[in-house]
């Protein structure tokens, strides 16, 4: 019995706290993936440049003398209007043809490399690791766990409620999930749908952003920091159901503890491959995913 506890305290329990702090991270960035996903059925393939955009502003405001805790509000709302004017200017001028989803696909994949190669002539192609604004750890169940990745969990848990909260309890709310439900329905009861619809997607990328600061101090910074997330995110949007959040929760905890429990048991190299089998797998059995689309639920 005392082998099976040190077992499980010194070498299952990290495993599943790195799985745990991976999970936030992943929801994080799906989060704003999922309102646009689930709302505009863009595929928005530069979601991952627009999480490494909040992170190089962070970066470049931190170099002036901001603090950590400014940033984490400034940077979002400083990306509220370049997601408004990427809707209003790129992507509502494709979104209406017949073959939207291909040309939205094309048009964001893109936009996500002119980012990608804009940030390594900017910044360079070298990673940079911001100072961890929370330093220390803290002792959990004989397990030290660094103080800023268990404010990164409280975090995580206080963005999604807010999301859920902002979409699920408010007027604006309602109209995202009107307009997301039966646009022309929407439209005929008064609510300016390509407006809303440019607003869930400037929400979309202030929460990218947000993430972008958030992960920073964890994962550094640097050009290509979007491609480590973005396939995830999608798993994880795909697996929970396209614009629900609970979905995105559930799928992003699951996967990630799937991929730390299989590296430890299996093989890291079978990790992902597992995961991406699962989403194979949902696609095959369930294609609307754990929890369907958010104007449904």
């Amino acid at each position: 019995m005392p082998a099976v506890i040190e077992y499980v305290q010194f070498v299952l329990a990290p495993q599943i706290l790195i799985g745990l702090v991976l999970g936030v991270a992943v929801i994080l960035v799906a989060l704003g993936l999922t309102i646009i996903f689930g709302l505009l059925d863009v595929i928005n393939m530069a979601h991952g440049e627009f999480y490494a955009l909040g992170a190089f502003i962070a970066l470049a405001l931190a170099s002036v003398g901001l603090p950590f805790w400014l940033l984490l509000i400034l940077v979002p709302l400083l990306m509220l209007p370049v997601g408004y004017v990427v809707e209003r200017v790129l992507i509502q001028r494709v979104f209406h043809g017949g073959e939207r989803h291909i040309t939205t696909l094309l048009l964001t994949f893109g936009l996500g490399l002119v980012m990608e190669d804009s940030f390594r002539f900017i910044f360079g192609p070298n990673p940079h690791r911001p100072p961890v604004p929370i330093a220390g750890a803290i002792d959990v169940f004989g397990i030290f766990l660094p103080l800023y990745r268990l404010f990164l969990i409280f975090a995580g848990a206080a963005v999604v409620v807010l999301v859920a909260v902002v979409v699920y309890r408010t007027r604006l709310g309602a109209m995202v999930r009107a307009a997301a439900y039966d646009h022309h329905m929407a439209a005929s009861l008064g609510v300016p749908v390509r407006i809303v619809y440019a607003g869930a997607f400037a929400f979309g990328v202030a929460l990218a952003g947000l993430a972008g600061v958030l992960l920073a101090p964890i994962y550094s910074v640097f050009p290509t920091m979007g491609r480590d997330f973005i396939l995830m995110a999608f798993t994880v949007v795909i697996v929970g159901g396209m614009g629900s959040i609970a979905g995105v929760v559930i799928a992003g905890l699951l996967l990630t503890q799937v991929q730390a429990i299989s590296s430890l048991y299996i093989s890291p190299v079978w990790s992902d491959p597992i995961v991406f089998g699962i989403m194979v797998l949902m696609l095959m059995v369930r294609p609307q995913g754990l929890f369907g689309r958010l104007g449904h639920g």
